[in-house]
């Protein structure tokens, strides 16, 4: 009986269409399911006449596996990860490997990739990103875990993967050891929630701000597409706009409360524990919870009351959003790739920001033409600190920045929130500014806490108290924060 290239466990939407695209590209592959009856459903439904064979256990489908055995988890992040890995250990034999191809929290990857080496087996946390879509016909593929699985693993992510529109590489390249997989997907969940909320915010003011239509809307952001602002998620939402359900559209008709799965908060929060001002992405977060307090805000705009009457011209104000909203998504990326240089350092991964851009270029969720522009950026200079300092992205930020300081400036008048793109300019205002007014509050730390400051006329590294009321004395906090 011929064996299988890979196992996969999980038949849910991600999973199924990850088994048709492998088998499509000419790769065995044997499948599990915790509900058997959807494994015989789809090997006799969509699976059937293909080579993919159902396994009804675990120990069968390891028995249906060629040497090193290869099995990809497509189930719910958290304990099911678990007990699943608990499960296959004892069937393994050392050199097998161990895929999870879920939304995993970074640290989880990494413990679980110290328990499964500890055992001799071989462990992978791979992002994959493109929705169902993307595991059908082609994600973008971030793994990282055990260095020696990449050889076994390479040929079938790299296989399926999308391929960049500009040189058709593949879309997945080794990413770094332990959680350094789930990790870059998780910033990339991160910067799909800036990128998302940013296009919200252009179709907030040209609705509100312009009273513009749908259809009218979906025009514009078919322009937009055609230019520096061509991406999939400007594509979908000229494609949205443009639904129509019953002559009318049905954008008009979807409750205005967003959901998430938990990705954009935990790069929030790991940018709390980093020291990185992500405020862009921590603003998309934000606005979500916003979103889901319906019901007060209901009765807030029945009380609450903003600007009257401001009047915003059309001919200028497009160009002006769509400039703001290009500008922003450049700070968002600088932010994401500057936190993940920071978590690189912190974890010893040695991320190549290059590689991550290039992955990212086809296939995921954020997937736009200036990806190839970071990638250039970096592999002229990998050690470069922000995106904001690369040339390219100068000169853009540069012809972008009188629109952006306009659509921001018209927001607010108009009293129409725009919390991304205003985050994104003040970060930008505040990373370019040599002096920002911090040493005001490190005297007001001192004051009230004896937390000490620096002098900027005496050498770097030397700490200050002042007893500033008479009355404080000359003892000081022990811990220093900048």
């Amino acid at each position: 009986m011929e064996k299988s290239d890979i196992g996969l466990v999980g038949l849910a939407v991600m999973g199924a269409n990850l088994a048709l695209n492998m088998e499509s590209k000419g790769f065995a592959v044997s499948v599990f399911n915790r509900n058997t009856d959807l494994v015989a459903q789809f090997t006799g439904g969509m699976a059937a006449g293909k080579r993919i064979k159902g396994a009804r256990s675990l120990e069968e489908l390891v028995s249906q596996l060629a040497s090193p055995r290869k099995i990809i988890i497509m189930i719910r992040a958290g304990k099911p990860v678990d007990d699943v890995i608990d499960q296959l250990i004892p069937l393994l034999a050392p050199g097998d490997i161990i895929i999870d191809g879920g939304n995993t929290h970074f640290p989880d990857t990494a413990r679980r990739a110290a328990l499964v080496e500890s055992r001799g087996l071989l462990y992978v946390g791979t992002g994959v990103s493109g929705g169902e879509e993307g595991a059908l016909k082609g994600p973008a593929i971030m793994p990282g875990g055990s260095a020696a699985a990449w050889e076994h693993v390479k040929p079938i992510f790299q296989g399926i993967a999308a391929k960049a529109p500009s040189d058709g590489a593949p879309c997945c390249d080794w990413v770094g050891p332990d959680g350094s997989g789930h990790f870059v997907k998780m910033v990339h969940n991160g910067i799909e929630y800036g990128d998302m909320q940013l296009i919200c915010e252009a179709y907030h003011l040209m609705r509100d701000g312009l009273g513009m239509g749908a259809g009218e809307m979906s025009e514009v952001f078919a322009e937009w597409n055609r230019g520096e602002l061509d991406s999939y998620l400007i594509q979908i939402t000229r494609d949205i706009l443009a639904y129509t359900e019953g002559g009318e559209p049905l954008i008009d008709k979807i409750v205005d409360t967003a959901g998430q799965k938990g990705t954009g908060k935990w790069t929030a929060v790991t940018a709390l524990d980093e020291g990185v001002p992500l405020t862009l992405i921590a603003e998309g977060v934000f606005s979500r919870f916003l979103s889901s307090a319906k019901a007060e805000r209901v009765v807030a705009s029945r009380i609450l009351s903003g600007p009257a009457g401001t009047k915003l011209d059309k001919n200028v104000l497009i160009p002006a959003i769509r400039d703001a909203l290009y500008a922003s998504k450049i700070v968002s990326y600088a932010q994401g790739f500057a936190l993940m240089r920071a978590a690189s350092e912190t974890n010893g991964w040695g991320l190549n920001h290059g590689s991550v851009a290039m992955m990212w270029r086809g296939g995921c969720i954020i997937r736009s033409a200036f990806l190839d522009d970071i990638k250039r950026a970096f592999d002229g200079k990998p050690d470069l600190a922000n995106l904001l300092l690369d040339a390219h992205f100068k000169a853009e930020i540069d012809r972008a920045q009188p629109g952006w300081r306009l659509a921001c400036q018209s927001a607010i008048a108009a009293g129409i929130p725009a919390p991304a793109m205003c985050a994104a300019l003040a970060y930008y205002d505040g990373y370019r500014a040599e002096s920002l007014p911090a040493n005001l509050l490190q005297a007001q730390r001192d004051y009230f806490g004896a937390h000490t400051y620096e002098r900027s006329d005496k050498p770097a590294g030397q700490f200050f108290h002042t007893n500033w009321t008479g009355e404080g004395g000359d003892v000081t906090s022990r811990a220093y924060n900048a």
